[in-house]
């Protein structure tokens, strides 16, 4: 049945798909695929037409689906990371409902996780953190006034900060209304590719130290105490395989 895959295509590592994500993508009649974005590794071989949206407007993109499902054709919409946040699928989904065109989303590998895997640790440790905020600063693209970094700062809650690498120094000074100068903060750039690079400091350093790695986009900015842990014993352990708690699988 002709039917449009939204596919999260995982962080860069082409290993990072889901089987399922790797199915649909070799037998696909059309991939649309997120440019410089989707490591182009995990087009290789595939018997598909391929699209850069890179180069595509919403309406561009639309007319392609729209033409190949006329024809009978199965149609990859290939996606960074994972589909649930920052991929843009709402707008197109809407076009496609507007259409009666089918469509299904297969989940992905955010690059939130996997830079929190290349750390090596969990982004929520008991009596330390056991919140996680996934956001962004206002750019081009506005936020909620009730989402402003600065406010967000406030609950000290580990943070994943995606597309601001390249506004570093404001990004510091909004979170230094909520976090101490010596929080810990993790850059990472290009997570999971070859040519991944990993920048480490405290908040009130961490701006000149992206400078000097001359980091200006692709890359997420970790920030809170939790990041500690992969670098020190922190001393907090959570119930689950605490031997004096009892739960229905154990006494």
């Amino acid at each position: 049945m002709s039917k449009v895959y939204f596919i999260g295509a995982g962080p860069g590592d082409p290993e990072l798909i889901t089987i399922k994500g790797r199915k649909l993508l070799d037998n696909a009649d059309v991939v649309i695929y997120a440019g410089s974005l989707v490591n182009p590794a995990l087009l290789k071989g595939i018997k598909a037409a391929i699209y850069d949206s890179a180069k595509m407007t919403l309406n561009e993109i639309i007319e392609v689906v729209e033409n190949s499902i006329n024809k009978g054709g199965t149609v990859v919409r290939l996606h960074t990371g994972d589909t649930s946040f920052y991929s843009a699928i709402s707008e197109q989904i809407e076009k496609l409902r507007a259409l009666d065109i089918e469509y299904e989303v297969v989940p992905g590998v955010s690059s939130a996780m996997a830079g929190a895997a290349i750390l090596g640790q969990e982004l929520t440790i008991p009596e330390i953190s056991q919140t996680v905020i996934f956001t962004r600063l206002e750019g081009r693209t506005p936020v909620p006034e009730t989402e402003r970094l600065s406010d967000l700062a406030k609950h000290k809650a580990t943070m994943v900060i995606f597309l601001s690498v390249g506004m570093i120094e404001k990004v510091r000074d909004e979170l230094l209304q909520g976090y101490s100068g010596d929080t810990p903060v993790v850059v990472i750039e290009k997570a999971s590719w070859p040519e991944q690079r990993i920048v480490k400091g405290i908040l009130k350093n961490i701006a000149e130290m992206v400078k000097d790695a001359g980091i200006k986009k692709t890359a997420l900015i970790y920030v809170g105490e939790s990041l500690k842990a992969s670098e020190v014993s922190l001393g907090k352990e959570s119930k689950l395989y605490d031997k004096d708690f009892e739960h229905e699988y154990r006494k």
